[in-house]
């Protein structure tokens, strides 16, 4: 599946939903998406789960030197 049809499902999905359900049910739904992509791509193996915990701090000392 290309990633505009990927699109096109995930906006159809929302749309669904903030009709049928509510402001609650698309947040929800949009929520769930964003997990859901993030959940997909650590499984893929493109992202680390350490960039999510790794700190910042560091990174911004060494811009200062």
């Amino acid at each position: 599946m290309n990633m505009a049809l990927a699109g096109l499902v995930a906006g159809m999905a929302l749309g669904f939903a903030g009709y049928f359900g509510g402001f609650g049910a698309f947040v929800l739904v949009a929520a769930l998406g964003a997990v859901g992509f993030v959940v997909g791509r650590l499984l893929d193996g493109d992202l680390q789960a350490g960039e999510f915990f790794r700190p910042r701090s560091s990174d911004r000392d060494d811009r200062r030197r």
